[in-house]
Protein backbone atom coordinates (compact mmCIF):
# COMPACT_ATOMS: atom_id res chain seq x y z
CA UNK A 1 0.00 0.00 0.00
CA UNK A 2 1.44 3.21 -0.98
CA UNK A 3 0.82 7.06 0.11
CA UNK A 4 -0.55 8.97 -2.11
CA UNK A 5 -0.66 12.45 -0.63
CA UNK A 6 -0.34 14.27 2.92
CA UNK A 7 -3.76 14.87 4.34
CA UNK A 8 -2.98 15.91 8.11
CA UNK A 9 0.18 16.69 10.01
CA UNK A 10 -0.44 16.95 14.02
CA UNK A 11 2.26 17.26 16.57
CA UNK A 12 3.44 13.06 16.50
CA UNK A 13 2.04 11.93 13.21
CA UNK A 14 1.27 12.43 9.94
CA UNK A 15 -1.76 10.80 7.93
CA UNK A 16 -1.13 10.18 4.41
CA UNK A 17 -4.42 8.84 1.67
CA UNK A 18 -3.64 5.89 -0.04
CA UNK A 19 -5.56 4.26 -3.22
CA UNK A 20 -7.98 2.82 -1.09
CA UNK A 21 -10.63 5.69 0.22
CA UNK A 22 -11.29 3.76 3.02
CA UNK A 23 -7.73 3.36 4.44
CA UNK A 24 -5.52 5.96 5.38
CA UNK A 25 -1.52 5.69 6.20
CA UNK A 26 -0.11 6.92 9.70
CA UNK A 27 3.65 7.55 10.04
CA UNK A 28 5.04 8.09 13.61
CA UNK A 29 7.17 10.90 14.51
CA UNK A 30 9.71 11.51 16.74
CA UNK A 31 8.60 15.01 17.63
CA UNK A 32 7.32 15.73 21.72
CA UNK A 33 5.62 18.18 22.73
CA UNK A 34 3.31 19.09 26.13
CA UNK A 35 1.39 21.20 27.41
CA UNK A 36 -0.97 21.79 24.53
CA UNK A 37 2.54 22.31 22.28
CA UNK A 38 4.02 24.86 24.76
CA UNK A 39 6.98 22.96 25.33
CA UNK A 40 8.64 21.16 22.32
CA UNK A 41 11.40 19.03 21.59
CA UNK A 42 11.99 15.13 20.17
CA UNK A 43 12.81 11.67 21.39
CA UNK A 44 14.54 9.88 19.65
CA UNK A 45 13.58 6.47 18.52
CA UNK A 46 10.22 7.60 19.73
CA UNK A 47 8.25 6.90 16.90
CA UNK A 48 9.59 3.75 16.00
CA UNK A 49 8.40 2.83 19.67
CA UNK A 50 5.08 4.40 19.52
CA UNK A 51 3.81 2.69 16.27
CA UNK A 52 4.89 -0.75 17.10
CA UNK A 53 3.58 -0.77 20.80
CA UNK A 54 0.30 1.06 19.27
CA UNK A 55 -0.20 -2.15 17.05
CA UNK A 56 0.61 -4.90 19.55
CA UNK A 57 -2.07 -3.31 22.23
CA UNK A 58 -4.75 -2.66 19.10
CA UNK A 59 -4.09 -6.65 18.35
CA UNK A 60 -4.97 -7.53 21.82
CA UNK A 61 -7.91 -5.49 22.08
CA UNK A 62 -9.67 -6.50 19.16
CA UNK A 63 -8.56 -10.00 19.93
CA UNK A 64 -10.25 -9.18 23.18
CA UNK A 65 -14.31 -7.82 21.43
CA UNK A 66 -12.54 -4.15 20.95
CA UNK A 67 -12.91 -2.32 17.90
CA UNK A 68 -10.26 -0.93 16.56
CA UNK A 69 -9.02 1.42 13.22
CA UNK A 70 -5.96 -0.98 13.25
CA UNK A 71 -5.53 -3.08 9.60
CA UNK A 72 -1.46 -3.64 9.12
CA UNK A 73 2.17 -2.60 10.14
CA UNK A 74 3.65 -1.76 7.34
CA UNK A 75 7.37 -0.69 8.37
CA UNK A 76 8.51 0.61 11.48
CA UNK A 77 7.36 3.74 11.35
CA UNK A 78 3.62 3.41 9.30
CA UNK A 79 0.71 1.66 9.86
CA UNK A 80 -1.88 0.84 7.30
CA UNK A 81 -5.38 1.95 9.10
CA UNK A 82 -8.91 2.12 8.71
CA UNK A 83 -10.36 5.85 7.91
CA UNK A 84 -12.60 6.94 10.53
CA UNK A 85 -13.63 10.79 11.29
CA UNK A 86 -12.55 11.19 14.43
CA UNK A 87 -15.28 11.93 17.54
CA UNK A 88 -13.94 15.54 18.60
CA UNK A 89 -13.69 13.98 22.17
CA UNK A 90 -10.37 12.95 24.29
CA UNK A 91 -11.45 10.08 26.67
CA UNK A 92 -9.50 10.32 29.80
CA UNK A 93 -9.59 6.99 32.21
CA UNK A 94 -7.78 7.15 35.75
CA UNK A 95 -7.07 4.90 38.09
CA UNK A 96 -4.86 6.79 40.24
CA UNK A 97 -4.34 10.30 40.99
CA UNK A 98 -1.47 12.08 38.91
CA UNK A 99 -0.87 15.03 36.39
CA UNK A 100 -3.78 17.50 36.41
CA UNK A 101 -6.40 15.56 38.07
CA UNK A 102 -3.77 15.61 41.24
CA UNK A 103 -3.08 19.71 40.18
CA UNK A 104 -6.97 20.45 39.93
CA UNK A 105 -8.31 18.86 42.66
CA UNK A 106 -4.82 20.04 45.36
CA UNK A 107 -4.61 15.73 45.95
CA UNK A 108 -1.46 14.02 46.20
CA UNK A 109 -0.36 11.57 43.07
CA UNK A 110 -0.81 7.59 43.76
CA UNK A 111 -3.97 7.74 45.55
CA UNK A 112 -5.49 4.22 44.32
CA UNK A 113 -9.50 5.14 43.44
CA UNK A 114 -12.09 2.66 44.09
CA UNK A 115 -13.54 3.18 40.54
CA UNK A 116 -11.79 4.88 37.88
CA UNK A 117 -12.38 8.05 37.16
CA UNK A 118 -13.75 8.92 33.20
CA UNK A 119 -13.78 12.14 31.67
CA UNK A 120 -14.14 14.20 28.28
CA UNK A 121 -12.43 17.10 26.92
CA UNK A 122 -13.20 18.77 23.81
CA UNK A 123 -10.52 18.22 21.36
CA UNK A 124 -9.62 21.20 20.06
CA UNK A 125 -6.59 22.92 20.32
CA UNK A 126 -7.46 26.62 20.33
CA UNK A 127 -9.56 26.17 23.28
CA UNK A 128 -6.58 24.10 24.94
CA UNK A 129 -9.04 20.85 24.90
CA UNK A 130 -11.09 22.15 27.69
CA UNK A 131 -12.87 19.54 30.03
CA UNK A 132 -16.53 18.75 28.95
CA UNK A 133 -19.24 17.13 30.33
CA UNK A 134 -21.98 14.95 28.31
CA UNK A 135 -24.42 17.34 27.90
CA UNK A 136 -22.18 19.68 26.64
CA UNK A 137 -21.22 17.46 24.36
CA UNK A 138 -25.08 16.86 23.01
CA UNK A 139 -25.41 20.72 22.96
CA UNK A 140 -22.35 21.38 20.12
CA UNK A 141 -23.18 17.96 18.66
CA UNK A 142 -20.06 16.31 18.65
CA UNK A 143 -21.97 12.91 19.26
CA UNK A 144 -25.17 11.26 19.75
CA UNK A 145 -26.44 9.83 22.85
CA UNK A 146 -25.91 6.67 21.60
CA UNK A 147 -21.74 6.99 20.37
CA UNK A 148 -21.06 8.83 23.81
CA UNK A 149 -22.38 5.39 25.81
CA UNK A 150 -20.24 3.43 23.30
CA UNK A 151 -17.69 4.95 23.79
CA UNK A 152 -17.57 5.25 27.43
CA UNK A 153 -18.28 1.16 27.56
CA UNK A 154 -15.13 0.63 25.05
CA UNK A 155 -12.79 3.24 27.13
CA UNK A 156 -14.11 1.18 30.21
CA UNK A 157 -13.61 -2.04 28.74
CA UNK A 158 -10.51 -1.15 27.21
CA UNK A 159 -8.93 -0.17 30.60
CA UNK A 160 -9.70 -3.38 32.46
CA UNK A 161 -7.88 -5.03 29.85
CA UNK A 162 -4.87 -2.73 29.59
CA UNK A 163 -4.45 -2.85 33.63
CA UNK A 164 -4.34 -6.35 33.50
CA UNK A 165 -2.11 -6.52 30.32
CA UNK A 166 0.37 -4.26 32.17
CA UNK A 167 -0.09 -5.59 35.48
CA UNK A 168 1.35 -8.77 33.93
CA UNK A 169 4.21 -6.49 32.69
CA UNK A 170 5.42 -5.15 36.06
CA UNK A 171 3.43 -1.75 35.19
CA UNK A 172 1.00 -0.01 36.51
CA UNK A 173 -1.32 1.85 34.32
CA UNK A 174 -2.16 5.14 36.07
CA UNK A 175 -4.21 6.93 33.80
CA UNK A 176 -4.56 7.28 29.75
CA UNK A 177 -6.11 9.31 26.95
CA UNK A 178 -8.05 7.74 24.01
CA UNK A 179 -9.59 9.12 20.74
CA UNK A 180 -12.75 7.13 18.79
CA UNK A 181 -14.00 7.44 15.46
CA UNK A 182 -16.32 6.72 13.05
CA UNK A 183 -16.15 4.39 10.19
CA UNK A 184 -17.64 4.74 7.21
CA UNK A 185 -20.98 2.44 8.29
CA UNK A 186 -21.08 5.11 11.87
CA UNK A 187 -19.75 2.37 13.70
CA UNK A 188 -17.18 3.38 16.51
CA UNK A 189 -13.98 2.19 16.70
CA UNK A 190 -10.53 2.89 18.76
CA UNK A 191 -8.26 4.91 17.02
CA UNK A 192 -5.12 7.25 17.30
CA UNK A 193 -2.63 5.48 19.45
CA UNK A 194 -1.98 3.66 22.99
CA UNK A 195 1.80 4.67 24.00
CA UNK A 196 4.16 6.09 26.54
CA UNK A 197 2.62 9.37 24.94
CA UNK A 198 -1.13 8.99 25.62
CA UNK A 199 -0.79 6.75 29.09
CA UNK A 200 1.11 6.90 32.02
CA UNK A 201 3.17 4.12 33.14
CA UNK A 202 4.47 3.55 36.42
CA UNK A 203 6.88 0.52 37.52
CA UNK A 204 5.06 -1.63 39.87
CA UNK A 205 8.10 -2.21 42.08
CA UNK A 206 9.87 1.42 41.90
CA UNK A 207 6.90 3.51 40.85
CA UNK A 208 9.77 4.81 38.66
CA UNK A 209 7.65 6.74 35.26
CA UNK A 210 7.97 5.43 32.41
CA UNK A 211 6.12 7.54 30.10
CA UNK A 212 6.16 11.07 28.62
CA UNK A 213 5.79 12.26 32.13
CA UNK A 214 9.78 12.32 32.15
CA UNK A 215 9.91 15.02 28.98
CA UNK A 216 7.02 17.19 30.36
CA UNK A 217 9.11 17.36 33.99
CA UNK A 218 12.90 17.41 32.82
CA UNK A 219 13.07 13.87 34.60
CA UNK A 220 15.70 13.16 32.00
CA UNK A 221 16.10 9.25 30.66
CA UNK A 222 13.42 9.98 28.42
CA UNK A 223 14.40 7.55 25.48
CA UNK A 224 15.41 4.99 28.40
CA UNK A 225 11.91 4.99 29.25
CA UNK A 226 9.92 4.41 26.28
CA UNK A 227 12.48 1.52 24.95
CA UNK A 228 11.94 0.02 28.39
CA UNK A 229 7.76 0.24 28.27
CA UNK A 230 8.40 -1.35 24.44
CA UNK A 231 11.17 -4.27 25.91
CA UNK A 232 7.40 -5.23 28.77
CA UNK A 233 5.04 -5.12 25.53
CA UNK A 234 7.41 -6.94 23.47
CA UNK A 235 7.29 -9.84 25.92
CA UNK A 236 11.52 -9.28 26.34
CA UNK A 237 11.44 -8.35 29.93
CA UNK A 238 12.44 -12.30 30.76
CA UNK A 239 15.21 -12.00 28.56
CA UNK A 240 19.09 -11.51 29.84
Amino acid sequence: MEKTRLLYEGKAKKVYATENPETVIVSYKDDATAFNGLKKGSISGKGVINNRMSNLLMAMLEKNGVPTHLVEELSERDTLVKKVQIVPLEVIVRNISAGSFAKRYGVEEGIVFDEPTFEFSYKNDALGDPLINETHALALKLATKEEIARIRDLALKTNQLLKDYFSERGVILVDFKLEFGRLSDGSIVLADEISPDTCRFWDAKTREKLDKDRFRRDLGNVEDAYIEMMRRVSGKENEQ
